[in-house]
């Protein structure tokens, strides 16, 4: 049999390694990302309630819209906007995943197995994990810029409808071609610095917990690679990602959300820090961690949904455990 004909004989994921692994990790994240959006909704309406800069800048007008918890604005939402709103942007949340936790899964197995090195007992070291999955989120989340700016922006169609704004897209699609012929290409990585910002932390809580708790669970305790290894690591990658990543991404979604003039600048912050000391000042250092809460709800059961779908995918199609 010639060499070509037993490349043809392997198995796609033995043939294609790292397209196998994007399209599992996508599939994982897709499924998790339909369970956990409402989360996410709650969780965006949260960073920019009682926004200080907004007040300063004139948009604000008559009374202050009322300071609501989680639970009162995901029912505000079903009350006042209807059910199916909690999933409102979750197309573009959808299409920002396939391609962030796509090419942040590779790039950080690669990274671990090929550029860092991984010893022979599959032991990593932490400082390596926490380079590799600082790295593999940042370039994960460059490419997905332009799907999370669209789904933060859809995220408040809701809210503007409510204070009589007149709504700004018609759909996924009419997003992109405004925000392109508003703003060019640059337009469309509009807050693309805290967004890098925030998923460079989020993996170091995520990618690097999991795969350090995996790991030493796996080489330090009876725990044999099954369900309830990736459970506890999950639990625990939830967590700290959480803790480290909200600061950043209330920051992200004040930068993506605020109204631009028509050169595509920002008319509430200049710059992420300009953001960052804004807030504080105009806020408080607690309101970095505005809508921690649902965060950290969503990203619990989000970090186990993906971890379980994936390791099981991965097992199914003939992969070795991440």
């Amino acid at each position: 049999m010639s060499p070509a004909e037993e490349e043809k004989s392997l198995p796609l994921p033995e043939r294609w390694p790292r397209a196998s692994k994007f399209a599992l990790s996508a599939c994982a994240a897709a499924v998790a990302e339909l369970v956990t959006f409402p989360l996410d909704l709650t969780k965006t309406r949260l960073q920019v309630q009682g926004e200080a800069a907004v007040g300063r800048g004139g948009a604000a007008r008559g009374r202050p819209a009322p300071q609501r918890g989680m639970l009162r604005t995901a029912a505000g939402i079903v009350h006042e906007e209807g059910l199916l709103q909690l999933w409102q942007g979750a197309t573009p949340a959808i299409y920002r995943h396939i391609v962030y936790s796509g090419v942040r899964m590779v790039a950080y197995e690669h990274l671990r197995d090929s550029v860092l090195g991984r010893a022979e007992d599959e032991s990593f070291p932490f400082w390596k994990a926490v380079v590799g999955g600082m790295s593999a989120g940042a370039i994960g989340q460059f490419f997905a810029s332009p799907a999370d700016l669209v789904k933060v922006q859809m995220q408040m169609e809701g809210k503007r409808k409510l204070e009589g704004k007149p709504l700004r897209f018609r759909g996924v699609h009419h997003a992109f071609m405004k925000i392109l012929s508003e703003g060019g290409i640059r337009g469309l990585w509009a807050g693309w610095v805290p967004n890098v910002q925030r998923a460079a932390l989020v993996n170091m809580g995520d990618l690097t917990t999991y795969d350090s708790v995996k790991h030493f669970l796996l080489l330090n305790t009876p725990l044999v690679d099954n369900s309830v290894t990736h459970s506890v690591a999950s639990a625990c990658s939830g967590l700290v990602a959480a803790v480290l990543g909200t600061p950043a991404d209330v920051v992200k979604t004040r930068i993506m959300n605020q109204p631009r003039d028509c050169q595509g600048r920002g008319l509430l912050y200049k710059s992420s820090m300009d953001c960052l000391i804004q807030t504080v000042q105009g806020e408080g250092f607690m309101s970095l961690y505005k809508g921690f809460v649902p965060t950290w709800m969503r990203m619990a059961p989000w970090s186990l949904v993906f971890w379980l779908t994936y390791e099981q995918i991965r097992r199914i199609c003939g992969v070795s455990s991440f």
